[in-house]
């Protein structure tokens, strides 16, 4: 697997405890929607036992000049070191790994399902979908505590109302210790919530990603509705 050096660019805050880096992109450097890297911080200041490696998803498109990671912002010594580098400061990656990509067939639509910084891969792959102007159908369920947590929500919005095929439903589960108002959907993301915005759950093919509780509760979900074969899952653990 080929290594790259990059530079830390740019970094702002996506969400609260929640921010996006971005990175250079290397000359050659090529990824598909979906896919991830190993992120090396060189010499770092401080290490814990988990050392100074990071998987990230690659949060960024693949026509755009710079590569975009997202994570929340915990108190573990990576991102303590994150959250204070200079820009410039030179940074190691390894990848792009995985196979957690959108599927060509314009005939099944694509059901995304996303549970809070599980929505890395599913940016990139709809800000390249938008940008190929793609003829799949696109649902993005995304499912938050409030909308004080959802990393990129205004920017999914926006991009909802630039493409029809792209239909946006993000919802809330703890509104009452929210202080914004919110009219979306509330509550987790069920099979209830689903059927509402679906004449017939089968079809589609399925994407989940986001906290392992989260990724197990939909597959439990789709697989009582009947749906097997059709579900693609990826887990962010210790976020």
């Amino acid at each position: 697997m080929p290594i790259y050096q990059t530079k830390l660019e740019n970094r702002c805050e996506v969400a609260e405890r929640t921010m996006a880096f971005y990175l250079e992109k290397p000359p050659g450097f090529q990824f598909k929607p979906g896919q991830y890297v190993d992120l090396t911080l060189i010499d770092p200041p401080e290490m814990d036992s988990s050392g100074a490696v990071r998987t990230f998803s690659i949060a960024s498109a693949p026509y755009e000049n710079n590569l975009v990671v997202a994570t929340r912002m915990r108190d573990s010594a990576f991102k303590r070191v994150m959250a204070k580098l200079p820009v410039g400061t030179d940074l190691k990656f390894e990848g792009p790994m995985g196979s957690f990509t959108l599927h060509k067939n314009p005939s099944k639509a694509a059901v995304f399902l996303a549970g809070g910084i599980g929505i890395t891969p599913f940016r990139s792959i709809l800000r390249q979908a938008n940008h190929e102007k793609s003829p799949l159908l696109l649902y993005l369920f995304y499912s938050n505590r409030r909308p004080e947590d959802a990393a990129f929500l205004d920017e999914l919005q926006e991009l909802s109302k630039a493409n029809s095929r792209f239909i946006f439903i993000p919802s809330m589960s703890e509104m009452e210790r929210s202080k914004k108002e919110w009219a979306g959907e509330r509550g987790l993301i069920n099979w209830e919530m689903l059927s509402k915005h679906f004449c017939e759950l089968k079809g589609p093919i399925y994407y989940v990603a986001g906290p392992p509780a989260m990724v197990a509760a939909m597959q439990q979900v789709l697989t009582k509705a009947g749906i097997d074969d059709d579900i693609r899952a990826e887990e962010f653990g210790g976020y």
